[in-house]
């Protein structure tokens, strides 16, 4: 792909104006999506952060649940940050009862892993061996697990936590790099699209 690829920001919660503005600084051109015809128009999707049950309770209401899983199966890029991450997830520890994903990652993720909105926290962690970057957590998950396909891109400080993932086309951290004004991890992320 050598023009900017076209990224969709899912724009039904969350901190979508930030994640357009990092992926436009990374070369893309970015869009919110809101309904399935605009998901059909783009290369790849971002699935921000905000709160999960929420998340996929307005993707069914806007009957985009469906479709986002269906691009995803047919190798779609996508990255999610947060509860995007957790959207993201193939399973998922203490979800809502009924809670579904979009899955993607064979992954068990902990939702609220590091505690409520007061325990929200910022850190430097290294991603993806790019150096170190300002990571903030905010009632955050954390991975529990990755299968065999799974490649570990971050992990917490104390190296006891997994925080960045990459599946194949998928991409998930359980921080939120879009708040910090450093556009490293949406690079790393518009380089994945024009690989695929």
């Amino acid at each position: 792909m050598t023009s900017a690829p076209k990224i969709g920001v899912l724009a039904l919660q969350g901190d979508v104006r930030e994640h357009v503005r990092a992926l436009e600084e990374s070369g893309a051109a970015a869009v919110p999506v809101r309904r399935p015809g605009e998901l059909a128009a783009v290369d790849a999707l971002v699935v921000p952060g905000g709160e999960s049950t929420t998340m996929w309770k307005l993707a069914v209401t806007f009957e985009m649940l469906d479709p986002i899983r269906l691009r995803i199966k047919e190798g779609m890029p996508a990255y999610g940050s947060c509860a995007g991450m957790i959207m993201l997830a193939d399973r998922i520890e203490g979800g809502v009862e009924g809670q579904e994903t979009l899955g993607g990652i064979d992954m068990v993720v902990r939702r609220n892993a590091f505690g409520r909105q007061v325990d929200s926290f910022e850190a430097d962690l290294d991603f993806a061996g790019r150096g170190e970057i300002r990571a903030v957590f905010i009632r955050a998950p954390w991975v529990e697990s990755v299968g065999p396909d799974v490649e570990v891109l971050g992990r917490t400080a104390a190296g006891d936590r997994i925080v960045a993932v990459r599946q194949g086309p998928l991409l998930a951290t359980s921080f939120h790099p879009e708040l910090t004004g450093d556009a490293r991890v949406h690079s790393y992320f518009v380089e994945m699209v024009r690989e695929f």
